[in-house]
């Protein structure tokens, strides 16, 4: 008996298919309760998987720049909603509605952006320029 069960572990073993390990990212880092705003210079917009990134350079309430990344969707949600992955360019004034994180660190997620020319970029494809 052991040497059947054996051999059939065995063969279990050699032929189920391996398959990469998906995770799932959730949003429990972030405040999701709160929304804060960030008004700053595009410093770097990627492209993604499994996340898009943000990065801003903002200046705080005393003046001085602080370095904040804000996560984004992944691509295929945000190209369904209208984005691209030129839509963001370094240099450019942005401003950024987000979830900050639980730890007060200077990251957050999207919730939504508005360029300077007023197009706001939202998470959703039916929220795709709506105010």
């Amino acid at each position: 008996m052991q040497t059947r069960l054996s051999a059939l572990a065995a063969l279990a073993a050699i032929t189920v298919p391996v398959f990469p390990a998906q995770s799932h990212h959730s949003n429990s880092a972030y405040q999701v309760d709160e929304i804060i705003t960030l008004t700053g210079t595009v410093m770097e917009w990627r492209w993604s998987n499994p996340h898009t990134w943000l990065i801003l350079a903002v200046e705080d309430e005393n003046g001085n720049e602080r370095e904040w990344a804000v996560e984004g969707r992944a691509p295929g949600i945000l190209g369904r909603a209208g984005w691209h992955p030129t839509i963001l360019q370094p240099g450019e004034t942005v401003t950024v509605h987000a979830s900050p994180s639980k730890d007060g660190s200077a990251v957050g997620i999207i919730s939504r952006v508005t360029k300077a020319d007023g197009v706001i970029l939202g998470n959703r494809p039916d929220f795709f320029g709506a105010e």
